[in-house]
C-alpha cells in the first residue's frame, strides 16, 4: 500500500504529475515545427540529443554508478536492447502520425493503452482479471471493432502505438532502474544507428539540420529536452504522490491529444470514430471505478489491521501493566513473623 504523503509533499507531486503529463499531452503542437524534415530524422535526432540531455543531467547529479553495474548484467542488457527497441517504433510511429495529420487516432493509442497493458498480463503473466476489468477490455475491443468497421480498417496507428508502449512498460518493470539511468541506456543503445543514420543523410545532402536556419537546428537539438523534461517530472511525481493518483493522471496526455487534435488541427470526427472513442471512454471509466473500489477496500482493510493490531498491543500492554502492579504490591507489602507455640511441659 502506498502511504499517505504530506499535504506539501502532495501538492508537490501533483504539480510534478499535471507538467509531466500536460507535456506529454501538447507534445503534437512541437512536432510539425520540425518539418519540412521527416519522421525518421526527427526520431534520429531524438535519439542523440536526449543522450546528449539526460547524459549532462547524470554528470551534474553525480548518478554514474549504475552504469558500471548495467555492464556486468547481460540479461540486462538485453531487456533494455528490447525497451529500446519497442520506444523506437513507437516514438518513430507517433512522429510520423502527428505530422500526417492523424493527431485523434495517435491519441485513441494512449487512451487504450491501459487495456492493452491489463491484456499482456493476461496473456503473459498468467493474471486473473476481476469482472470488472474483463468488461473493460471486452467493451475496449467492441470499440476497435467498430473504428475498423467504420474506417474500413484496423486502427492501426492506434494499435502499434498502444502495443509498443504497453510492451516497453512491461520489459521497463522486468528492468527496474530508475527513468534517467533506463532513458540513458535505452538512448545510448540507439546512438550509433542514429548517428550514422544523420552522417549519411548528411553526406547525400538531404539532412534538414543546418539547412533552414538556426532556430530550426535548435528545434531538433531541443528534442532532447522535449524527450527528457517530462520524465523528469513524472519521476518527482512518482515519489510523492499514489499511483492511484498517477493512474488518473495519465489520462491527461491521450485528453489533450484529442482535444488539440479536433480543436486545433480539425480532424474530422465522423459518427462511427466517436461511437468508437465513447467505447474507449466508457471502458476506462469502468476500469477507473474498479481499481478506485478496490484501492478503497485494501485501505479501508489496512485501516482495520492497523485498528486490530493496535487494540492487541494495548490489551498486551494493560495486561503487563496489571501484573507489574500485582509483583510491586507483593515486594511491598509488609511482612509479619508467625507466632511460635510454647512447647510442651515447659512453663513460665
Amino acid at each position: 500500500m502506498t502511504s499517505t504523503p504530506p499535504d506539501g509533499q502532495g501538492r508537490a507531486g501533483l504539480l510534478y504529475g499535471f507538467a509531466a503529463y500536460g507535456m506529454w499531452g501538447l507534445v503534437p503542437l512541437f512536432w510539425p515545427l520540425l518539418k519540412p524534415a521527416g519522421a525518421v530524422e526527427i526520431l534520429a535526432h531524438r535519439m542523440v540529443w536526449s543522450l546528449a540531455f539526460v547524459a549532462l543531467a547524470l554528470l551534474v547529479l553525480r548518478r554514474w554508478s549504475w552504469a558500471g553495474e548495467l555492464l556486468r548484467q547481460p540479461r540486462k542488457l538485453l531487456l533494455l536492447t528490447v525497451a529500446a527497441a519497442t520506444i523506437t517504433v513507437n516514438w518513430g510511429v507517433y512522429i510520423w502520425a502527428v505530422n500526417s495529420g492523424q493527431v485523434v487516432e495517435a491519441s485513441l493509442g494512449y487512451f487504450i493503452n491501459p487495456l492493452v497493458t491489463i491484456g499482456l498480463g493476461v496473456l503473459l503473466l498468467k493474471e486473473r482479471l476481476r469482472p470488472a476489468q474483463w468488461a473493460a477490455v471486452a467493451t475496449g475491443f467492441a470499440a476497435v471493432m467498430v473504428l475498423a468497421v467504420g474506417h474500413g480498417q484496423p486502427p492501426w496507428i492506434s494499435l502499434t502505438l498502444a502495443f509498443s508502449f504497453a510492451a516497453y512498460g512491461f520489459v521497463k518493470k522486468k528492468v527496474n532502474i530508475g527513468g534517467l539511468e533506463s532513458l540513458a541506456a535505452e538512448t545510448a543503445i540507439q546512438f550509433l544507428p542514429a548517428a550514422g543514420y544523420l552522417i549519411w543523410l548528411g553526406a547525400r545532402g538531404d539532412s534538414a539540420f543546418g539547412a533552414h536556419g538556426t532556430g530550426h537546428a535548435t528545434l531538433l537539438a531541443a528534442t532532447g529536452i522535449v524527450t527528457a523534461l517530462p520524465l523528469v517530472c513524472f519521476g518527482a511525481a512518482a515519489i510523492r504522490v499514489p499511483l492511484s493518483t498517477l493512474g488518473l493522471l495519465q489520462y491527461l496526455a491521450p485528453v489533450f491529444q484529442f482535444l488539440l487534435g479536433v480543436a486545433y488541427f480539425h480532424e474530422a470526427m465522423p459518427a462511427e470514430r466517436w461511437a468508437g472513442f465513447a467505447l474507449v471512454w466508457l471502458a476506462l471509466s469502468v476500469l477507473t471505478w474498479d481499481a478506485l473500489r478496490v484501492a478503497h477496500r485494501t485501505r479501508a482493510a489496512a485501516v482495520a489491521v492497523r485498528a486490530q493490531a493496535a487494540a492487541q498491543a494495548a490489551a498486551r500492554a494493560a495486561e503487563a501493566a496489571q501484573t507489574a502492579a500485582a509483583v510491586t504490591e507483593a515486594a511491598t507489602a509488609p511482612r509479619t513473623e508467625p507466632v511460635r507455640p510454647a512447647e510442651p511441659g515447659r512453663t513460665g
